[in-house]
């Protein structure tokens, strides 16, 4: 029995059997057309692996190929025992071009980010967060960690640091609807002028799972952020995971006319953190 609870779609389009272009591309390109003119929406179910081979006279195997490609793509989400929904648009922000944070960075973009506070207290800094700070391990740091929405959609989980005794208020001021970096400027004068940021793939533990409405396992991008002032002393560091089927990062590359200087800067500055300098791992370059 046909479900009636996915879009309708539009037959015009058929696959052509006489065409040398593989028949998974051209049933992908047949839904893409379904998304572009705007028949199918962001959230809405379409037609299952049955009811495809059935449209469109192929077997299963081609569909099962074209929505896997879909999927990688980020096209579609295929949920297990609800079926296969179209994906809502990925959100950009930008990873390095920019020192902004996600409030910021959201606004800029026309949307209307909100924040869940977690927890906010001041307690002693691990190694970890102390060798970021370049602080001493149990100097006190202020801990803020915050759940960021976009759409009533939970998609980042961030935990900052910030030394205690560069701005104490911070540790009470309510950060539910205002930019971090625009209360430390406004308020504090400080105003941090360049940032080094640490990119990876992450899997999401069962705290990031529960917290951003997603499996256990599921793939996150995870930033490493240390912000400086104009002294060159780190002010903030970040730890944030972002979900990876609502997240994209941009970034803007420069060519620099003095060449020796670009290979200097890109062999330093997407390297090791240092946690990894610390443990012997030091920075190389990928492109020998």
């Amino acid at each position: 029995m046909v479900p009636v609870d996915w879009r309708p779609m539009d037959h015009t389009a058929q696959i052509d059997f006489d065409s040398h272009i593989p028949f998974y591309i051209q049933l992908m390109e047949i839904l893409k057309e379904q998304i572009r003119s705007g028949k199918w929406m962001p959230g809405d179910q379409i037609p299952g692996e049955q009811e495809l081979c059935s449209i469109y006279n192929i077997s299963r195997t081609v569909v099962r190929q074209a929505l896997l490609e879909l999927e990688l793509d980020g096209v579609i989400n295929r949920r297990k025992g609800k079926g296969t929904f179209i994906a809502e648009p990925k959100i950009s922000e930008g990873l390095v071009q920019n020192l902004t944070g996600f409030y910021q960075d959201m606004i800029e973009r026309g949307l209307k980010p909100v924040t869940q506070v977690l927890h906010q207290v001041v307690v002693p800094a691990d190694e970890k967060v102390a060798s970021f700070l370049e602080v001493q391990p149990g100097s006190m740091v202020i801990d803020i960690q915050r759940l960021r929405f976009i759409n009533d959609e939970p998609i980042q989980l961030v935990t900052t640091y910030i030394p205690y005794d560069v701005y104490p208020p911070l540790a009470t001021v309510d950060l539910t609807d205002q930019s971090l970096y625009a209360y430390l400027e406004k308020e504090a004068g400080i105003f941090l002028t360049r940032g080094r940021r640490y990119i990876e793939a992450v899997l999401a533990n069962e705290t990031e799972a529960y917290l951003l409405d997603i499996e256990r396992g599921a793939p996150l991008v995870m930033l490493d952020s240390v912000s400086y002032v104009e002294s060159g002393k780190p002010i903030e560091y970040y730890h944030a995971v972002h979900r990876g089927d609502r997240s994209r990062f941009e970034v803007e590359l420069v060519r620099m006319r003095d060449q020796s200087k670009l290979v200097l800067e890109s062999s330093t500055t997407f390297t090791s953190s240092p946690e990894d300098v610390k443990n012997g791992n030091y920075p190389h370059n990928s492109d020998k």
